[in-house]
């Protein structure tokens, strides 16, 4: 009985795909390289200033803080609620996409936070944020 004696296949990576994709590649750098000096091809002369500020700056986050008996203050000054409601709706006027940040005491009650909310929906604040601390694992 004769024994087989074929020769053990190695394995063999094809390099085809892997050139065909670093060749695709290559191309489409080049074309994107290509619309970028279009635009540099006028020849344009831009103004100069002598110190550059952007055209609008985008304000501050304003912070309610909401102690644990109720009081609230914004930018460091006690407010009403009415007061609080007038400065918010003023804010959102001047810029639309006004941010507020809610920091309440976590000892108060709950109902302190969500008047603040709620006189933020009425003055047509749309980005609002809870300030919170994260607990320590150790501790």
């Amino acid at each position: 009985m004769p024994l087989k004696t074929h020769e053990i296949e190695e394995p063999t990576l094809n390099l085809t795909p892997m050139i065909d994709i670093v060749l695709l590649l290559v191309i489409f750098f080049m074309v994107g390289t290509q619309f970028t000096e279009d635009e540099n091809e006028f020849e344009i002369r831009l103004p100069s200033v002598s110190e550059a500020q952007p055209l609008t700056a985008l304000p501050d986050e304003l912070v309610v803080n909401v102690s644990a008996d109720g009081s609230i203050s914004l930018a460091g000054k006690v407010k009403t609620y009415a007061e609080l409601e007038a400065d918010l709706r003023a804010a959102q006027q001047r810029y639309a996409e006004q941010a507020v940040v809610i920091r309440g005491d976590g000892e108060g009650p709950l109902q302190h936070a969500v008047t603040i909310l709620e006189i933020c929906n009425r003055a047509k604040i749309k980005i609002i944020r809870l300030a919170y601390r994260i607990e320590e694992q150790g501790a």
